[in-house]
């Protein structure tokens, strides 16, 4: 089979994704926008949030531009500084474009979905859904279309005398770019949903007890648009990163480490792959539809479960096609796992990803579910206080590291014994394999809290509000679940990219073996300097949170009097103004510390410590990411279990300790915990494209 014939396919795979996000976008529009009261609120939330995006952008093509500049005057003398800055840029552009479409359907979607939940809660959930799958299949349909475009520009005629691994490097390029932009939008967004949080729920529910998403508070809308500037265009720039960075890793191993540069059907095996999670993801979104609001979880489950049995069927399909089983079992390892050998054993490294995703995500159900053991531990502590809630909280996101990073270990022994390290970057691309479906799950979360609040602030009937609460609250397992599939695949992408890098530094050195050795006094310092990075990056966004939320705290209290004595009408533009100003000047510096560190360690120390430095900042950074992911995700339904009718429901002293907890996993679940896992793939993106300055 000639290679050539997977990336075209490829790209016409990633426009037929683009076509049917367009398919479900216009469904959506079609659908009914309520009274002029809700169509006013839903057009406060979306100006607000195009008009952050707007700055946000503006600002990040500054860094773009500096970085680009930077790319192609250091790594010009090796030939190929401006083709991996124009990588960089298409990356870059191709990620934010992903969050805006992301983020400008789902703040329409929102008001059509609390219209629609007057009618069936079945409806609602289509329409939120579909906005989801609009996410999807967009972020899918973009990234696999560039890495289509990028390879069909830079592979070289078969039979060419041009060097038959170093095309590949500009595309790293392109990984980069999304990867940063990725970082700033889940840094920016977050701090600017969890300030708007953090205001309108303490000063609102704890200290003036007023409902959530109170038309009266000035923070609540604000609040709306952090749940779009966050958990919609951050997540989709973040999984969009995750998901062609797992896609080009493995390309780069194919190519160096299997198939020695001459077998490319290897090299492009994760675009085939990418293609078939596509094909299986669009048609396990039909599945998703239910009007039996205890139904919810399990079908949006079903259409996940759907979508991988179909993806299951195609690489068994793919492995039959005899000039790719020929090819592929070259990347299996001599020995294989189990007998196991062959095509075969390549094929189980994909589904040992496929089946990880799944369990990591089961997991994280576990742990955040408000319907499960922990979170309703967390809740009855909270009848003793705020301090018990906060410890039992702390405890549990702690204790859930223990599956997941024990799934992670075995599962990359499993795909290492099967095809070696080309089996581990696999196995990244089977558990992003059907991202379409399982970023729509996600992605429909915040779309549904977004429903809710606009069903309060418009004054519907309490049985709407009520059928957007069922929808929110299984968003918050999915958002969690969401959040748990891009940490187990930062993890396994990363040790793809770390593998990589050592290739990248045994070429630049003429073929010299490059070890990382516990002994050498860089690699320790390596060491200790990387695992140092989780913590300090984590407390440069907690820190900022808390920043933006004390001013948030200050104006609603100033507000409130007046409206709550019916002088004043709120003011939210003064709120959102705040929680932009705050995320757009506190994004900086952890973006700059991400992509600055590791350049400073491999020039000013040695190459040795940076490697070093990767392998710390992976071990913390991830072990951290699950921590505080889960824990915030256990708080939050904590509070909504609370919020059900038990232990004194609404108002309650548990209620109000359950509100504090939530506060503090606020930042934890959406700002800090899901921008590790894009510090730690960034890190090593960043080693990789700039290996030439360090030999």
């Amino acid at each position: 089979m000639d290679p050539k014939m997977i990336i075209q396919a490829a790209a016409v795979v990633a426009l037929a994704s683009l076509v049917f996000a367009i398919i479900r976008r216009q469904f959506i529009y079609r659908q009914d926008q309520g009274t002029d009261e809700m169509k006013k609120l839903a057009g406060a939330i979306q100006d607000g949030a195009m008009a952050f995006l707007k700055k946000e952008y503006s600002w990040l093509c500054v860094f773009v531009s500096i970085v680009a500049v930077a790319l192609y005057v250091g790594l010009g003398e090796e030939g190929q500084g401006a083709s991996t800055a124009a990588c960089f840029i298409y990356g870059a552009v191709s990620s934010a474009l992903a969050g805006f479409i992301g983020m400008r359907v789902a703040t329409r979607s929102a008001v059509r979905t609390t219209e629609a939940a007057k009618t069936s809660l079945g409806k609602a959930l289509t329409v939120a859904f579909s906005s989801g799958a609009v996410m999807g299949f967009t972020v899918v349909g973009l990234g696999l279309l560039g890495v289509s475009v990028l390879t069909l520009y830079f592979q070289p005629p078969a039979g060419s005398e041009a060097a038959t691994t170093d095309w590949i490097k500009p595309i790293f390029g392109f990984s980069f770019g999304a990867s940063s932009i990725a970082l700033f939008a889940r840094v920016g967004g977050g701090i600017f949903t969890k300030a708007a949080d953090v205001g309108a729920d303490l000063v609102g529910k704890v200290e003036s007890n007023m409902p959530e998403d109170d038309p009266r508070n000035p923070a609540t809308i604000a609040d709306n648009v952090g749940d779009n500037v966050g958990d919609v265009a951050g997540m989709g720039a973040d999984l969009f990163e995750s998901y062609v960075g797992a896609i080009i890793a493995s390309m780069a191993l194919g190519l160096t480490t299997v198939g020695a540069g001459g077998n490319t059907t290897v090299a492009f095996y994760p675009v085939a792959l990418a293609t078939i999670g596509i094909i299986a993801s669009m048609i396990g979104t039909f599945v998703v539809r239910t009007n039996d609001e205890s139904k919810i979880s399990s079908v949006l489950t079903r259409g996940l479960l759907v979508a991988s049995a179909i993806f299951v069927g195609g690489t068994i399909a793919l492995a039959m096609i005899p000039e790719i089983a020929t090819e592929l079992a070259t990347a299996a390892s001599a020995k294989g796992l189990w007998g196991i050998t062959g095509v075969w054993a390549v094929t189980g490294a994909v589904w040992v990803g496929l089946l990880l995703g799944l369990l990591i995500g089961h997991i994280t159900e576990y742990y955040t579910s408000e319907e499960k053991k922990p979170a309703r531990q967390i809740a009855e502590q909270s009848e003793t206080g705020t301090a018990t809630n906060i410890i039992h909280g702390l405890a549990i996101g702690m204790e859930s590291c223990a599956a997941p990073m024990a799934l992670i270990a075995f599962g990359t022994l499993a795909a290492y014994s099967l095809a070696d390290i080309y089996g581990v970057a696999i196995a990244a691309v089977g558990m992003l394999s059907t991202l379409g479906i399982s970023l729509g799950v996600d992605a429909y979360g915040p779309v549904a809290d977004n429903a809710g609040g606009l069903a309060e602030m418009s004054d519907c009937e309490p049985e709407v509000r009520q059928r957007t609460d069922k929808l929110d609250a299984v968003g918050n397992t999915t958002a969690a679940i969401g959040k748990g599939f891009a940490i187990g695949s930062a993890a396994l992408t990363a040790l793809a990219l770390f593998y990589t890098y050592r290739q990248e530094i045994m070429g630049a050195r003429g073929g010299e073996e490059f070890v990382i050795d516990l002994l050498n006094v860089d690699v320790i310092v390596g060491l200790f300097l990387g695992g140092t990075c989780a913590f300090l990056f984590s407390s440069l966004t907690m820190k900022a949170v808390g920043r933006a939320a004390q001013k948030m705290i200050t104006e609603v209290r100033r507000q409130l009097p007046g409206i709550l004595s019916g002088e004043n009408e709120p003011d939210p533009g003064t709120c959102v103004k705040i929680s932009t100003e705050a995320a757009l000047k506190e994004m900086i510096l952890p973006g700059v510390l991400a992509v600055t560190v590791p350049v400073a360690v491999g020039k000013f120390i040695s190459a040795e410590a940076l490697g070093g430095l990767l392998a710390g900042a992976l071990v913390t950074g991830v072990l951290f990411a699950i921590f505080m992911a889960n824990s915030g995700g256990a708080w939050d339904n904590a509070k909504k279990y609370i919020e059900s009718g038990v232990h004194g429901g609404k108002g309650s002293p548990a209620h109000k300790a359950s509100v504090v907890g939530d506060t503090v996993g606020d930042p934890f679940k959406d700002t800090s915990g899901p921008s590790l896992n894009i510090l730690v793939k960034l890190m090593c993106i960043v080693a990789v494209v700039f290996v030439p300055l360090f030999v």
